[in-house]
């Protein structure tokens, strides 16, 4: 018998489109996730459903429009060509299905399609480098979730994190090597943000602060998000060659002031007002290149940058359909 594995990548997810109601849907999903607001489920739907969706969803349909190409959403597309790509290059012995967290295509409708073809194994695999208990926790849950319910259940894989994979560092360095990096005046490792308590939560005791998380990473720490972005950052500076104090981490897309800090868009207003012109952001979070990257790197901090004496705010390209990415993925799912 010819053993065939299945392939589940996921990615967060992205509205159906830009108009309001499809974007309302999408926050409604996403923002309703106990990963993602942690808060008592009847304090968030009052929270999510009553305060934040109804403000939000047409503010942010107006910048998934200017996000949107006439291929559609570039995550989803993207997401696509990796799906494919990762596909094409594990061969016939493997299926690759991509699935997104939040909106279509669904983890439960491709996991019933994965079931209905009756694989040997399947390997679940998160486009997110560094666990957090929102993005990897969460997809990784909701398989769960669907998979204990199937009379027959494979053999069931999970990736796990990979923001120290040679290759995954190497595609990072290889995107960024058409930068001159004497040209910028400094450069930001831009992650996304996640609220203080998400990594006060990854300990048995104590909070994250009272941790060596920007200088280590232990048995204890492995799993914090703040302390895996900093490795992250740690190997690509090694990698790249870049001083100690020519690079800043920091984190974007906050909610409120009890997430991680330095906030990027407030690194980004303090070198205008130092007198910077040009700076270089890396965003190592982020895989695909989306609506953080594109419009809220690309664009907003732009403005900031310009607003306090600035000239040019850089954006590294996400990896995208890099070679080395889709290798990176291969070695991950052969294990």
């Amino acid at each position: 018998m010819k053993k065939r594995t299945g392939v589940l990548l996921i990615n967060l997810g992205t509205p159906d489109s830009p108009s309001v109601g499809d974007v309302r849907s999408y926050l409604f999903q996403f923002l309703n996730d106990p990963r993602v607001i942690d808060i008592p489920k009847l304090l968030r739907m009052l929270l999510v459903n009553l305060i934040i969706v109804p403000f939000r969803a047409p503010k942010s349909a107006k910048i998934y429009k200017e996000l949107w190409t006439e291929e559609g959403s570039p995550l989803l597309n993207i997401s696509q060509n990796v799906a494919n790509k990762l596909d094409k290059e594990l061969g016939e012995d493997y299926d690759v299905h991509l699935a997104m967290r939040y909106k279509n295509p669904n983890i439960k409708d491709v996991l019933e399609q994965m079931r209905l073809n009756n694989y040997t194994k399947i390997v679940v695999i998160t486009m997110f480098p560094q666990y957090a208990s929102a993005s990897t926790g969460s997809a990784y849950e909701l398989v769960m979730d669907v998979v204990k319910k199937w009379w027959v259940i494979p053999e069931i894989q999970f990736a796990g994190q990979y923001y120290d994979h040679p290759d995954f560092i190497a595609a990072i360095a290889d995107r960024a090597s058409k930068y001159n990096f004497d040209e910028y005046d400094h450069i930001l490792f831009s992650y996304h943000g996640v609220p203080d308590r998400h990594v006060d939560k990854v300990y048995a005791t104590g909070l994250c602060t009272d941790r060596d998380c920007e200088h280590e990473i232990t048995e204890e720490n492995q799993y914090c998000y703040k302390a895996t972005c900093y490795a992250t950052t740690r190997l690509l500076v090694q990698k790249l060659g870049i001083p100690e104090d020519r690079y800043t981490v920091c984190f974007q897309s906050r909610l409120d002031k009890k997430w991680l800090t330095p906030f990027s868009d407030k690194v980004v207003e303090e070198w205008g007002k130092k007198g910077a012109k040009k700076l270089l952001v890396f965003s190592p979070a982020f895989t695909a290149d989306c609506l953080e990257t594109i419009i809220e790197i690309g664009d907003e901090y732009q403005e900031i940058f310009e607003e306090h004496g600035g000239e040019k705010v850089q954006l590294v390209e996400s990896l995208n359909e890099h070679p080395l990415w889709i290798k990176c993925l291969k070695e991950l799912v052969q294990g």
